[in-house]
């Protein structure tokens, strides 16, 4: 082991651990098994060309250096972005916790209450900020929630507007730029044509279904929309909102003046800039569209002995159910982000939430009034934060833009010569005399240093909020770090983590997130920069993306990245309208047909139909592969109007298919492009790759492969490598003044998570990532070998071999016994262990991932549950055990069941809560039994203030 280096750290398999796992393997060399997994036509012929890896004390002085490459200067540019202070009591026992950075999503509720709470507390907030009765628990950005506003209001239209084929949603010419273009992007595929116009000037027609309004809006200005949103009811329009947030404390919310959806961002709410993101989009709506809502809701419900508790609810993995039915592709969110913004709520309250904000509109009123001395002349009427000045004939922007850039200030410089700023939560009085010398100087005036801000208000009365808002108990008791802190690490004990144990999720790639990868996070000069800032002062985040992307083109085999997508279902969609846009370049725009595998990833087909294509299923083998003569005849019958192949690599069935490139020749031959998958590049990095294999575009999941957290559900990023011939068409970003195939709010998507996945590749170098790849493989090969005899391995690649990844058969289990894969995922939590992937992609079965990074400890300790709960079947098989009250079914078993004085089962406490010795040394304590889906779906209540009785 090179304990010099990451790979030495992160690999959690030695050389002495290889040896004996590959005999209980029955192969002979790793090199053997890697042989006889990945087909030989496909292995790369040399090994790839990156950087010698560093050390992570090395690695810790390059990102250093490249952090001081970005001028940190005060910026007031808004569009959407805004300097905030994150509380201390969050950034150090949140966002730097692994408890919370390393947790999956919370499909498996008794082990995600934490976490589902915490959730709660972000729903509830928004709801009460926006005034609308629904919220979910976070998209990815405002920009991407705006087009879900736009596709769900289309599902929604009514009997008349579809017989009409009503397709226009009007918008509000004010709206800010990048939402603009994302929607336009996400409208075009589905037939729905973005006609921006004046509100003033808006006249409903026939063909018109909804309207988006942006509050304040792109100059800053409040508009009064109350008018309008009736008119637009009159005429059968719905109407949605894009809101800022912050200013809901002060301004009355869109909810009280009757919109029917209201989203936004979270970033406000102490969210660092991290140059464009992540932060957490926020979505809110009425409660009769509550089966409509994109994302994931969390919802109250009860467990088998009544006690209330949290779960996610309706739509969860609806795109995995509904597939190409779906209405939205959404898959991962920014959970970990929505986590914060809610706690930032708890902190501060209504009276501290109210304070921020009145704060920051009285110091921009001040600055008015006082800017306004020197011959500058305010244009917005009414405003929150933002101010925007016409110039006196003398003073230009450009003379404006030098005195700021002295300064170190950035300001806001509107096409036609206008200047403004947003004031955030960071201006102080010292930035506030800044920013007064600037105009002051400017315009060759005298000025006055401040010494305070009075409290001031240019809001009429009529625009106001008056009514209350967090009043639920929640959000009053923890204004103080003790009672905060104690608050969070009451709500983390109640999850499982990678803090705690293997998370052995397929699919999922639950590997460790270093702590020399995390660290940069948390340095302000990666944290404090606003996306839109002048190039040279972000010099250190474009060689840091320039790198990576350089990095993950070498990985892949292909020509050109685009890391704009922030989440691998976003991915999915950007590398099919990049494949469109290259068809119709070359006069293929009719192919709108995709051929996808039966055991395709759930998104595949929901991306499909949301990038406007039509799905065509191709059969899958009774071994797992696809089939071939399925294939050939889907093509063939299609080849016309086959514009790609969305394929995952290995399988999502855990195998390396041996006809992976003749299927890639057949799908070329008719002019289509193939789309990969890179779900499951942990299984091919530095053995394959895509573009050697033969595909065109390919996702990556940085969240999974390249090392960046789960966070709860996010975030995650999903850049998309294209070849040669696609990189024309990768996306473009408005403000840089391409705004093609454009997914994205911000130019470069998450990129203040980039750090991670840099680091990883870094350190880990050419040498690690292979071995990572390779251990991955063998550790997967090793639990199949143990588990084969009990479970069984439903499939296995031509040698007998499986990928980095297993399905374990759970159906005859069922069969024989009634225990369901649902019961022994429960009951893996009464070991401490959170579930494998249940029933997906085969229904009735587990998928196990063990990755890399996992000790044969932690393997062998894993392997010893998973028999023992073996053990625990074949004793109700055997009618040792009740088949109606026994250890499975009656689990999870919460600490509270355990210690009543009471106990009625047919098995003892010992049982339940202590079945092997390794669980007395690292016992994890359930909060609550098995929860009652059926219930919280058929009562949902998604705040604070629901109750059953």
């Amino acid at each position: 082991m090179k304990t010099d280096l990451l790979s030495g750290r992160h690999i959690g398999i030695n050389d002495q651990d290889i040896s004996l796992m590959l005999r209980k393997i029955g192969v002979s060399s790793l090199d053997e098994l890697i042989e006889k997994t990945i087909p030989a036509n496909i292995r790369l012929k040399k090994p790839l060309a990156l950087p010698a890896p560093l050390s992570e004390y090395q690695f810790r002085k390059h990102i250093a250096g490249l952090a001081r490459k970005n001028k940190k200067y005060t910026t007031y540019i808004g569009m959407g972005w805004y300097d905030t202070i994150t509380p201390a009591v969050i950034q150090r026992n949140v966002f730097e916790n692994p408890v919370w950075y390393t947790s999956y999503t919370p499909y498996q509720a008794e082990v995600s209450q934490g976490r589902l709470e915490a959730l709660i507390n972000f729903q509830t907030a928004v709801s009460d900020l926006t005034a609308m009765p629904l919220a979910n628990s976070s998209l990815l950005d405002e920009a991407t929630a705006a087009a879900e506003a736009v596709s769900m209001m289309y599902a929604l239209r009514s009997r008349a507007q579809q017989k009409a084929e009503a397709n226009v949603v009007f918008v509000d010419e004010n709206i800010f730029p990048q939402t603009l273009a994302v929607m336009t992007t996400r409208a075009i595929p589905q037939g729905i044509e973005l006609r921006v116009g004046k509100y003033r000037e808006f006249e409903p027609s026939a063909d018109v279904f909804a309207c988006i309004l942006q509050y304040p809006n792109a100059n800053g200005n409040v508009e009064d929309y109350a008018k309008f949103t009736q008119k637009a009811h009159a005429a059968d329009c719905k109407v949605a909102v894009a809101a800022d947030l912050l200013s809901l404390a002060l301004l009355a919310p869109p909810g009280e003046w009757g919109a029917d959806i209201v989203f936004g961002t979270t970033q406000r709410f102490g969210i660092p800039l991290f140059y464009g993101g992540p932060s957490a989009a926020y979505f809110a709506t009425r409660d009769e569209y509550k089966r409509n809502v994109p994302g994931r809701i969390i919802g109250q419900s009860k467990d088998k002995y009544g006690k209330t508790c949290y779960r996610m609810a309706l739509q969860t993995r609806e795109q995995h159910i509904k597939r190409e039915k779906a209405t939205s592709n959404i898959c991962t969110a920014q959970a970990l982000l929505a986590t914060m913004a809610g706690f930032y709520a708890v902190y501060h309250g209504q009276e501290g939430i109210r304070s921020i904000a009145s704060r920051i509109h009285s110091t921009a009123v001040f600055l008015e009034k006082q800017i306004s001395q020197f011959g500058y002349k305010q244009i917005n009427a009414q405003y929150f934060d933002t101010l925007r000045f016409e110039l006196p004939e003398q003073v230009s922007a450009q003379q404006i833009r030098t005195i700021a850039l002295s300064k170190e200030v950035n300001l806001r410089y509107y096409d036609h010569g206008d200047v403004g700023f947003s004031i955030n939560e960071t201006t102080d009085l010292e930035a506030v005399n800044v920013l007064l010398s600037v105009f002051a100087i400017a315009a060759g005036k005298d000025y006055q240093k401040a010494d305070d801000i009075p409290t001031l208000c240019n809001i009429r009365t009529t625009l106001r909020r008056t009514s209350p808002f967090l009043t639920h108990e929640v959000f009053c008791k923890y204004h103080t770090e003790t009672e905060m802190m104690r608050y969070i690490k009451r709500l983390d004990r109640k999850d499982i983590s990678l803090a705690q144990s293997m998370i052995s999720l397929g699919s999922c790639t639950m590997k460790l997130n270093a702590a020399s990868e995390m660290l940069p996070l948390s340095m302000p000069e990666l944290m404090g920069i606003h996306p839109l800032v002048p190039e040279d002062q972000a010099e250190g985040y474009r060689e840091l993306i320039q790198n990576l992307s350089d990095d993950l083109k070498t990985i892949t085999g292909f020509a050109g990245v685009s890391l704009q997508p922030n989440s691998g279902a976003a991915g999915e969609y950007t590398g099919l309208r990049v494949i469109h846009s290259y068809l119709e370049s070359i006069g293929q725009g009719h192919r709108r047909k995709i051929l996808i595998p039966a055991s395709a990833h759930g998104t595949n087909p929901a991306s499909a139909i949301q990038a406007g294509f039509t799905t065509v299923i191709c059969a899958c083998d009774e071994h797992g592969n696809v089939d071939m003569n399925d294939l050939r005849a889907k093509v063939e019958e299609n080849k016309d109007e086959l514009a790609a192949l969305m394929i995952t690599y290995p399988s999502t069935h855990g195998i390396f298919e041996t006809d992976i490139k003749e299927i890639c020749e057949i799908v070329h031959a008719c002019g289509a492009q193939v789309y990969m998958d890179g779900a499951n590049m942990n299984a091919q990095v530095g053995l394959t790759n895509p573009g050697f294999i033969g595909a065109d575009v390919c996702h990556l999941n940085l969240h999974k492969t390249f090392a960046i957290p789960h966070g709860g559900g996010g975030p995650g990023v999903g850049p998309i490598a294209v070849a040669e011939h696609l990189v024309p068409f990768l996306p473009g970003h408005t403000l840089f003044g391409n705004s093609k195939n454009q997914v994205s709010s911000a130019p470069f998507g998450s990129a203040g998570v980039l750090p991670i996945t840099y680091g990883y590749i870094r350190m880990m170098g050419t040498e690690g990532l292979t071995q990572a790849t390779q251990t991955a493989i063998l550790n997967a090969n090793y639990l199949a070998a143990c588990l084969k005899d009990t479970y069984g391995i439903v499939y296995r690649g031509a040698n007998g071999f499986v990928g980095h990844e297993m399905i374990l058969e759970c159906r005859k289990i069922h069969e024989e016994t009634g225990i369901t894969e649902n019961d022994i995922a429960k009951r893996l939590m009464d070991y401490g262990y959170h579930a494998p992937t249940l029933s997906f992609p085969v229904h009735g079965t587990l998928m196990i991932e063990p990755t890399e990074s996992e000790s044969l400890a932690e393997l062998n300790n894993f392997i010893d549950v998973m028999l023992n709960i073996w053990k625990e079947i074949q004793e109700v098989k055997n009618r040792e055990a009740d088949k109606e009250d026994n250890v499975l079914i009656n689990a999870p078993h919460p600490e509270y069941e355990i210690v009543n004085e009471e106990w009625e089962h047919s098995y003892t406490r010992e049982k339940a809560a202590y079945p092997i010795e390794s669980v007395r040394e690292n016992k994890f304590w359930v909060n609550v039994a098995r929860v009652d889906n059926t219930l919280g779906d058929r009562k949902l209540l998604p705040t604070r203030y629901g109750s059953f009785d």
